[in-house]
Order: C-alpha cells, then structure tokens, then sequence
C-alpha cells in the first residue's frame, strides 16, 4: 500500500492549480480509508479525517486542514474512472507480482444499476464489471445508461482487459455472435448462459439435452459432474453436462469458435418438495467438465460482488447525482471489498460488513494491518 500512495502523486490533476487548496492524493486517501472504515457517504468521510487526521498526516498532507464534504465529492467527480481503474489494478499488479502461474481464471462479466444515481428524467448510472473470481477483483468496468445498453459496451470494455487464456463467463443479454467473436480474438474461452431470446439456438440446445440417452452417454464419456450443497434449509443438487457432439448445430458456424455445449440441471428440495431448474451454454471450450463447472458455478462471484455493493457499502442508497463521482465511488467500494477479502480481523470467517464495522471502531489499529499488504 505505501508503494501505492508513491504511486498517487502522479495522477494528472486537472484542476486550476492556483485555485487548489486539497491535493488529489489527500482527497483519495481519505475516500479509500474512510470507506474501509465503514463511511458511506461524503459527509461521513469528512468527519471521519476530522476525527483522524493526526494519523492521516503520516501518509498526506492535508496542508490546509480536512476538506469539506463538498469539495471531497466535487474532486471526486473530477477523477476519470479510468484512472482510478488503473490505480486499483496497480494495488492488485502489486499484490500479484510474487505469483507463480496459475490456473486458468474465471472472468464474469456483468452489470448493476445504481438506483439512487438519478433524478427526475435523468436515469441512474449502470456499470458493467469484468470481475476476476480467483483474485476477488475487478479488471475494469464501463458505465452505460440503463441494462440494454450492455450489449454495446461489452466489447469495449474486453477491449481494454487482459483475458488472454482465460475464461469469460456472460449471461444471456450478453450472448452475442459479435461478443464471442471479440472474445476468440484476444484469445481466451468463452461461456455463454442461452436463453429463449437466443430463438432456434436455444431451442436446439435444450431439446438436445431433454434427450436421456444422449445424458447417459455424456455420463459415460466421463463430462459430467454431479455437486450437493446444503443451503439457506435446502439441498442443492448441481448435475454439469457437456458435450462436443454439436456437428448437427444449425447454428454451429456463426459463432466464433465454438467447441461445446453444456447444461446445468439444478435440483432443490426442501420441506415444500422437490423442484429443477435448468441453464444451458454455448462454449468455445473443448471438454473439460472441471474448467466449465468452475465457469457456470462461477459466473455467482460477480452477483455476490453486487450483493456486497447494496449490502455490505449500501450503494443503493447512496445518493450522489454527479456520475463520474457515483463511479469512482463504485470503484473505491469495489477496492476496498477486495481489501477487506484478505483481511483476517478479529477471528476468521468474519463478514465484510463486520470487518467493516470493526475497523470503524479502530481505524488506526486496523488500517495500519492494511498498510501492511
């Protein structure tokens, strides 16, 4: 972490350097602490430096005292996203850079809707993450208007991610034949959720699969995988199916790459009886049962990531109007939850909110513990 705040001295200020009283690395420091230390909102980051400061000098300057919360949230509406984006990706270079190699790794992308970043006729920011499930990191993410928008910043943003030999994981707004192109050409797999918007394909895929025969001989090619998880007064049965016998595929030669198709056939019973669910893909990777289990089963850290946002940073009820600041915002939180990953606080297996809470309580013991990554 101190090799990092080295590292925040030469982002670009655009402000008018004679009318600049807070330097941009003193504001950013305040926001990624204070938010660590269970502060949501601008006015909470103020009186948590307020309260503070004498610790915060040893890392910023805070040459003319503590910034109003106005000028805290101005600045950060200043920052391009970008930016802050590569400096979070330089706090998890660092972290990484002992690393030896690694399995192939899971990147889930998919979006969340700000609720609280709107106003009357103006609709509320909605960010479309790239999530590495190994590394419980973001790699990057995009902005756009409303949820329809995803299918056209998806490529934009694999655009600008390294996944080169890494698998890429989509829900079925993002099954594209342009996203599995975009994905085959910087390299990496792809697994792709099919839905009923996804006409003959899907309906392809699905009677295949409603085929027992064709089941069985799956099981006895060894590409299947049967899981059992008891959960929330439940049990949860996970049968995985894939299957490269895809020649009689109408739809085969439109799609980049494509190697394989797969089902995942959820069975939950509890005290009400028994009901299935059912989840088909369309994928560019050969058999390989293990790699597409780890994907389909996955592809759930990006929603629990969301999860954490509402619950554990109460982002749905944050209400900063200024875009760029909500985002820069969803950025921090999104730092701080793979900070607080690594966290032991207290005793294991304590929950974010909770790690959360505990360093409000001792900022100054436990934010010293985080200096130390």
């Amino acid at each position: 972490m101190e090799e990092l705040l080295e590292w925040m001295d030469y982002i670009e200020d655009i402000r008018q350097t004679s009318k600049v009283r807070h330097k941009l690395k003193d504001i950013l420091v305040i926001v990624l602490f204070a938010t660590l230390a269970n502060a949501d909102d601008w006015v909470e980051m103020e009186m948590f430096a307020d309260a503070y400061q004498d610790y915060l000098r040893k890392y910023i300057e805070l040459k003319h005292g503590v910034p109003s919360h106005d000028t805290i949230n101005r600045v950060m509406g200043m920052i391009s996203p970008e930016v802050l984006q590569k400096l979070y990706g330089k706090w998890q270079e660092l972290l990484n850079r002992e690393e030896g190699e690694v399995l192939k790794k899971i990147i889930c992308i998919d979006g969340k809707t700000m609720r609280s970043n709107t106003r009357k006729n103006r609709k509320p920011n909605h960010i479309v993450s790239a999530w590495s499930k190994e590394d419980g990191f973001c790699l990057g993410q995009k902005a756009v208007e409303e949820k329809s928008n995803e299918i056209t910043v998806i490529p934009k943003l694999l655009e600008q991610i390294q996944i080169k030999g890494q698998v890429i994981t989509i829900d079925a707004m993002g099954t594209q034949i342009g996203i599995a192109e975009k994905i085959r050409k910087k390299r990496a797999d792809y697994v792709l959720a099919l839905k009923k918007n996804q006409g003959t394909l899907y309906e392809d895929v699905t009677v295949y699969f409603a085929d027992k025969e064709e089941k069985e001989k799956i099981k006895k090619q060894g590409n299947y995988k049967r899981t059992i998880e008891k959960a929330h007064g439940q049990i949860e049965i996970r049968e995985y199916y894939q299957t490269e016998n895809i020649g009689w595929l109408s739809k085969k030669k439109e799609w980049k790459g494509l190697k394989s198709i797969g089902m995942e056939e959820k069975t939950i019973r509890n005290e009400t009886g028994e009901k299935k669910e059912y989840r088909y893909y369309i994928s560019s990777l050969k058999n390989d049962i293990e790699l597409f289990h780890r994907a389909v089963r996955g592809h759930w850290s990006v929603e629990s990531m969301h999860w954490h946002l509402d619950v554990t940073f109460k982002e749905d009820a944050n209400t900063t109007i200024d875009k760029q600041a909500a985002q820069n915002q969803n950025i921090i939180r999104k730092w701080c939850l793979s900070i607080l990953k690594i966290m032991e606080i207290c005793r294991p297996k304590l929950s974010m909110k909770k790690k959360r809470f505990v360093i409000g309580l001792k900022p100054v013991q436990y934010l010293e513990e985080v200096l130390k990554f």
